[in-house]
């Protein structure tokens, strides 16, 4: 294994900073689907036990990134067109449904907030920083989330999201965060109107838009655009 696959984070637990450090290299591509990683190597190159590693490994895929065997290690789980298909649709319907609810609840002040949230968005894409974008982007997002009122739905969508991270990233990753960035500006206008059924719409194609944009750009770069698992 590669020293430079992996960064070390000192102030985590053991667990953690593996945790961490493996699920960055998958979701910037350092580590590829099917790949093997070896508890030994692992906890060789952290200076650690096995047994944090073992621990990890676990989270990691219960989380998707990994795909544990007995006697066999971990490999990085692959990413298919239905895991994407599936997690944006399940996204859709429920940022949808927190949208419609949202568009009665939301203040003045957070659609404000989420107008420079969607400036700060474009900023840290003209500069190229992946990491901004997605807190910023995860921020615009939860927003409406929290507005709908409903805890339940906000920690389960936040769940997905965690669990299908990488996905969340196809858009920085290929350049096309304008796009998202326009539509975003058609949701806040929505909102602004008290218009719950197009916000609800507009919500839902933006979660399609994101799907369609890692088939296209990062699984099957030769498929038409509008074609459907």
């Amino acid at each position: 294994m590669e020293r430079t696959r992996f960064t070390v984070e000192k102030h985590q637990t053991l667990r953690e900073r593996v945790v961490e450090s493996i699920r960055e290299a998958i979701v910037r591509g350092n580590l590829k689907a099917g790949e093997r990683l070896a508890e030994s190597d692992v906890a060789q190159r952290f200076g650690i036990s096995r047994t944090p590693v073992r621990e990890a490994f676990r989270q990691l895929e219960s989380e998707g990134f990994l795909v544990v065997a007995p006697r066999r290690g971990a490999t990085v789980s692959p990413v298919t067109d239905r895991d994407v298909f599936e997690f944006y649709t399940i996204k859709g319907i429920l940022e949808g449904y927190a949208a419609r609810v949202a568009a009665e609840r939301l203040t003045d002040r957070e659609i404000r907030r989420m107008e420079e949230l969607n400036n700060q968005l474009e900023e840290y894409a003209d500069r190229g920083d992946v990491r901004a974008c997605l807190r910023v982007h995860n921020e615009f997002h939860e927003m409406f989330l929290r507005a709908c009122g409903n805890e339940k739905l906000f920690k389960l969508v936040q769940s997905l999201v965690h669990q299908f991270q990488r996905f969340r990233l196809s858009l920085s990753v290929t350049g096309k965060l304008k796009k998202s960035i326009e539509q975003h500006r058609a949701i806040v206008k929505a909102f602004e109107a008290r218009d719950a059924d197009l916000a609800e719409r507009l919500v839902k194609e933006n979660a399609d838009y994101g799907g369609d944009t890692f088939i296209r750009e990062i699984l099957d770069p030769q498929r038409p655009g509008d074609d459907r698992p």
